[in-house]
């Protein structure tokens, strides 16, 4: 006979308690680690270009909702304009949302099954790298993590003004990133498809709840109204299919399974497809919990895989409810007996130290770069030797006799804005992601430039139309401890036909 997953928790069950002090001392020494590594290595093109939103807040930009400005500016108020700065927040979010899952999942399965949800989620490659960096990935996944939390307090308590939680917590993930409607979807297939929360359908605070979510997401929708729906366009239009590429799916699962951890992918699986079938049985809301509020989602990410790709971080926010539903998993081994059972006994052992071993490599690869790798290969080396270059290339706009450094795209003006400010590093074209800073002076766009692009991905077809005169400079490397990390092409423009930004 197969075990229960969860069922409906009955009102007045004795309290949970905390955290066991191993687990609460764990999650403290990870949180310090963390900001070393934060603190100690340099600024993935993203977070560069991030920094540039936290320096004009408003309520939305040209890529994401605006979340990740606001905390960054927080972060660099409080250390300064530095990497942990601007990444403070990063591995705090991570260890308070820590905290929530152990509740989230104690509340609905028990303290045992919590314990090891935590640590399983820590050691995926993924968390244990991605609570390092600061995107909209960050405050998405706490948020949403947030949110689960205050459904298991519905669910334990039966207590009606969780609703109003629930809304918070949602309407600042959304906030945080558009990805985050799903789990609002999530939410509404778990409503309608276990009878237990189904009563909930006609309690005033759940849709109190929902105008309290709609009105903390009201300001990027109007932001986003006054700009010509940019940021909507943007993402939204990523939805749209362009011819079917089924080997993204393939693409798309291999890296996933590299990232929740080798061993620990098949008990997700495994536990997936055991809450799915508890949730069939209809064992209770708590049970249905994690797989229903996250079924939309990875619905969506398994539909666009067929043709478009999917980049490794989009699933983050699922990240939590996988260990949840693997946790699980793994409480349930002796069921399996035999072979599978000794097979997911090593898998389950396995897991987190290979985890943390990893990923302990990867933040050591970030910060000294433990081998050399072409950089299309390494995902860290955009973090290395930007200080001399950026020096280097002023010199060299110097030598050249032009007004300011021109350049194709973000991740470029991200990384040189940070070292010679944002009045001398313009990228062409893109306007729209800079309309949140002051112009460039007009006048010095007239004068001739020095354009600074990849060597191995020339993006010189940017210049066409915008310079009469385009003259080769030649190349130039950036260096880490003497070593070539990238290698870029320089340019001299002049004559520019009108702004060359347009």
């Amino acid at each position: 006979m197969m075990a229960r997953v969860s069922g409906s928790e009955p009102a007045g069950r004795p309290s949970i308690g905390l955290p066991p002090i191993p687990v609460a001392g764990g999650l403290l020494a990870l949180l310090l680690v963390r900001l070393v590594v934060a603190a100690f290595t340099g600024l993935t093109d993203d977070e560069a270009y991030y920094r540039l939103w936290s320096m004009t807040l408003q309520a939305g930009y040209y890529d994401h909702a605006p979340m990740v400005a606001f905390v960054i500016r927080a972060g660099r108020t409080l250390v300064g304009d530095t990497a942990l700065g601007l990444r403070l927040f990063a591995p705090i979010l991570t260890f308070v949302g820590s905290f929530f899952l152990w509740r989230t999942v104690a509340l609905i399965d028990g303290r045992a099954v919590a314990t090891r949800t935590v640590v399983l989620f820590n050691a995926t490659i993924l968390i244990g790298a991605g609570s390092v960096l600061m995107t909209p990935d960050t405050p998405a996944v706490f948020f949403w993590g947030a949110t689960l939390w205050a459904l298991a307090e519905l669910t334990a308590s039966r207590n009606p003004n969780w609703w109003l939680v629930v809304g918070v917590t949602a309407g600042l993930g959304l906030f945080s990133k558009y990805s985050v409607l799903f789990l609002g979807l999530g939410i509404v297939l778990w409503l309608v498809a276990t009878g237990e929360a189904r009563r909930w359908l006609a309690a005033r605070q759940l849709w109190a709840g929902g105008a309290v979510a709609l009105a903390l997401f009201a300001p990027v929708v109007l932001w986003n109204a006054e700009h010509e729906w940019i940021s909507f366009v943007k993402q939204f239009g990523r939805t749209v299919p362009h011819g079917l590429r089924p080997e993204k799916l393939l693409e798309f699962l291999g890296v996933q399974w590299l990232l929740i951890g080798l061993p620990l992918a098949p008990l997700v699986v495994w536990g997936t497809a055991r809450t799915g079938r508890a949730w069939m049985r209809g064992e209770g809301a708590g049970a249905a919990l994690p797989l229903a509020t996250s079924a939309p989602f990875l619905a969506y990410l398994l539909a666009h895989s067929l043709h478009g790709g999917i980049e490794g971080n989009w699933p983050a926010p699922l990240y939590a409810a996988l260990a949840w539903m693997a946790a699980r998993a793994i409480v349930a081994i002796p069921e399996l007996g035999g072979v599978s059972a000794r097979l997911a006994t090593a898998a389950a052992r396995l897991a987190a130290p290979l985890g943390f071993a990893l990923t302990l490599l990867l933040c050591l690869h970030a910060a000294v770069g433990l081998v050399v790798l072409p950089p299309e290969r390494d995902p860290t080396a955009q973090m290395r030797g930007w200080d001399d270059f950026a020096a280097e290339i002023e010199a060299l706009r110097r030598e050249s006799g032009t007004a300011y450094i021109a350049v194709p795209s973000y991740t470029l003006a991200g990384q040189l804005t940070r070292r010679l400010g944002t009045d001398r590093v313009v990228q062409l074209g893109e306007i729209e992601r800079y309309a949140h800073l002051a112009p460039p002076d007009p006048a010095m766009l007239r004068e001739p430039a020095l354009f600074v692009t990849r060597a191995r991905k020339n993006a010189l077809g940017v210049v066409e139309g915008r310079f009469a005169s385009v003259e080769p400079l030649g190349t130039h490397d950036r260096l880490e401890r003497g070593t070539v990390v990238d290698t870029y092409a320089l340019y001299r423009l002049s004559r520019p036909h009108g702004d060359p930004r347009r």
